[in-house]
This record gives structure tokens, C-alpha cells and sequence, in this order.
């Protein structure tokens, strides 16, 4: 009934499956998970000090230092690490500071993440010209 634009990831010449391919929805959604869950940890007992509502908002900082500081060094945070994840360039090679800044801010806003293109990307991701793609 519509048209036929290929697998994901064809656009940006990634592979269909296996190392490489684009990252499927729901490891990417238990990546967050795992990392945002991480963030709360050292966010409450570190930082907030048993308090929950102060909590949340310190784990906004500490999501962004800790994604900012991996995917800019590492190309994954530990959620991506152990789901088999990474973030890379569109062309392939380790993102720059600025544009895993950038990626990180829109990211904290939640609904950049929420809009996605037929290659599966959020445009946090599209914005930061990155894809996450499988180890």
C-alpha cells in the first residue's frame, strides 16, 4: 500500500542486520532505562541525600555528565554497553563533544526522542548526526 523505502539504516549505508545495523526501539528503550535507573541511584544517594523530589532533578545532572562524558569518550553509556549499543557518526566514526552535547540537551527534553525518520532515528540524533547502531 505505500511505498517501499528499504530496511532501516539503508539510507546511511549500514548493514540490514548484525554488527553495524541500526539499534532496534526496544534495546535503545532499555538502555535508557538502565541508565536513567543508574542516574537515580547515585542521584539519591549521593546527591539528594534521601530526599525524592530532589532526587529527579539531580538526575538530570547526572544523566547529562554521565552520557556527555561516555558517548563522548567510549561512544556508549553503560546501559548501551550492556544491550550491545553504540553511538556513532553518520559517517561512521566517534562523535565529536559538541554534537554529543547537543544529542545529550535534546535528549533531556524527551520529546526530540520522541520524533523519529524511517531510519529509526530520533531527532536527537538526527540533530547531533548521529545513529546508534549494534555492537
Amino acid at each position: 500500500m505505500g511505498a517501499d523505502f528499504g530496511y532501516r539504516g539503508k539510507r546511511l549505508g549500514l548493514p540490514e542486520e548484525g554488527p553495524g545495523a541500526v539499534a532496534s526501539f526496544g534495546r535503545r528503550l532499555g538502555a535508557v532505562f538502565i541508565d536513567w535507573s543508574i542516574c537515580m541511584v547515585i542521584a539519591y544517594g549521593l546527591l539528594a541525600r534521601g530526599d525524592q523530589q530532589a532526587a529527579g532533578n539531580w538526575a538530570l545532572g547526572v544523566f547529562l555528565l554521565m552520557s556527555a562524558l561516555t558517548v563522548g569518550t567510549i561512544g556508549c553509556t553503560p546501559g548501551k554497553r550492556l544491550l550491545g549499543l553504540r553511538v556513532v557518526s553518520e559517517e561512521g566514526g566517534r562523535l565529536g563533544f559538541g554534537r554529543v552535547l547537543v544529542r545529550t540537551v535534546l535528549l533531556l527534553l524527551v520529546i526530540p526522542a520522541l520524533v523519529w525518520d524511517r531510519d529509526g532515528r530520533g531527532l536527537h540524533d538526527r540533530l547531533g548526526r548521529a545513529v546508534q547502531v549494534r555492537m
